[in-house]
């Protein structure tokens, strides 16, 4: 895939050089460090084309790590490699810089002959590999660990090794999820999506396997079917699921069992890790409703209204809640008044900056600024940039609900109901904007 992998530092001096194919030759270093590190233009593509060679970098701190290669390659899966390149160095020596490159640069070698082979990927996680590379770089030799590596790299569980133990079983669970929403002034929603992470951390002895279900419309659309058959065809408005346009998982989910049964079944990494991703867009609930005002007086004086509602349950309390409301560059002085929270002008940004720590579910809460401006002599309109938000709810706004977390493990003999489980949800705003 690639013919070489090669890490400068600022200077441009090469301290890790890779070469995979007879394609790549070495003047290949020279002209990165020229035509990229040494432009005096900035580069702004991470893909740059030399001489019908290219080059796939990223900037990390004071270090380049770039893949080169003279053929059609998949963009994104050399990206995606560098950047598991980089994961796997934080992950043996901490902070990538240029002193810890050259402190372990036989490290490094050593784990660039594992990752790549002839320019493919092969090995990039770090639980397999650190088995056999060690943090100083030298190769295990005892039989015991040597069966270790060959079941781990060949057999079809390499994200969890055997033989974990753990005094209580514990499992985390949290849905995090981010509201993209674009409303206009009248309240009309011109686009919104929600796109989730399902984070889980896993302290589990033994091998267990673990089944995680949720409100997917597809099954629960199947559950009110045989609903609705033995009810006359009463249907239960409440048990309406959630149409997940898109979604991936982790490599531990057996795909088959999902396409079938669509029950997530998997056997979990141990520590922190991320089951799935997943996007929607219809049904949203969205957690705050902004109902802006503008109202000019004259040309020197302006008066702005924003009227925030909370519309989740009152049993619930938002939190971090941030309002950035835009103000004209010709602003001289604001004058602020708010019910609840604490609101300051910021000249920097040309904003009137409104926090609230908390905030019940169905409560409103109303800021008036009346701002003063300079006259000018231009007769531009101002441009009314949209106001911004950033909260934290505790609840998932797409609607997503866990409707079960089972634990099983034959081996070690301990139950369900001997694992301890806590599921969290968190509802955070991505690009929350209402038009002015």
């Amino acid at each position: 895939m690639i013919g070489g992998l090669f890490i400068y530092n600022h200077k441009g001096e090469i301290l890790i050089s890779r070469i995979y194919r007879d394609d790549i030759a070495r003047n290949a270093v020279d002209a990165f460090r020229v035509n990229v590190i040494h432009a005096r233009s900035q580069i702004r593509s991470p893909v740059t084309n030399i001489a019908r060679t290219s080059f796939f970098h990223l900037k990390k701190a004071n270090i380049w790590i770039t893949a080169v290669t003279r053929q059609n390659v998949n963009a994104a899966m050399v990206f995606e490699m560098l950047h598991k390149t980089l994961a796997l160095m934080t992950s043996y020596f901490g902070k990538v810089s240029e002193e810890a490159i050259k402190s372990n640069f036989v490290l490094i070698y050593e784990l660039l002959d594992e990752i790549l082979d002839f320019g493919y990927p092969q090995k990039t996680d770090s639980g397999i590999l650190k088995t056999f590379i060690t943090q100083q770089g030298i190769k295990t030799t005892s039989a015991e660990e040597q069966t270790k590596i060959t079941n781990q790299v060949t057999g079809q569980i390499g994200w969890r090794r055997e033989g974990i133990k753990y005094r209580r079983n514990e499992l985390f669970l949290d849905v995090l999820e981010n509201v993209n929403l674009l409303m206009n002034a009248q309240g009309k929603v011109l686009s919104a999506h929600v796109s989730g992470r399902v984070v889980m951390r896993s302290y589990l002895s033994g091998m267990p396997e673990c089944k995680f279900g949720m409100n997917d419309k597809i099954i629960t659309d199947n559950k009110d079917k045989d609903n609705n058959n033995a009810n006359d065809g009463v249907a239960k408005k409440k048990n309406a699921g959630i149409a997940i346009d898109d979604c991936t998982f982790h490599q531990c989910v057996k795909l088959s069992k999902f396409e079938t049964e669509r029950s997530i079944s998997f056997i979990p990494p141990d520590g922190e890790f991320e089951l799935m991703r997943y996007r929607t867009t219809k049904d949203i609930s969205f957690p705050f409703r902004i109902i802006p005002l503008v109202r000019e007086i004259g040309k020197t004086k302006m008066e702005i209204k924003v009227v925030l509602k909370s519309n989740y349950r009152p049993a619930l309390l938002g939190q971090k809640i941030e309002v950035k409301i835009p103000t004209p560059q010709t602003t001289a002085g604001v004058n602020l008044f708010c019910n609840k929270g604490r609101s300051k002008y910021k000249s920097s940004d040309n904003a009137v900056v409104w926090r609230i720590k908390r905030m019940a579910g169905l409560k409103e809460a109303q800021l008036t600024a009346e701002i003063e401006l300079l006259p000018s002599t231009e007769n531009r309109k101002w441009q009314r940039p949209p106001i911004s938000m950033n909260f934290e709810v505790a609840y998932a706004p797409s609607g997503l609900k866990v409707r079960y977390l089972k634990v099983f493990e034959p081996k070690l003999g301990y139950s369900d109901q001997q694992t301890t489980k806590f599921i969290r949800y968190i509802g955070r705003a991505g690009l929350y904007e209402v038009r002015v």
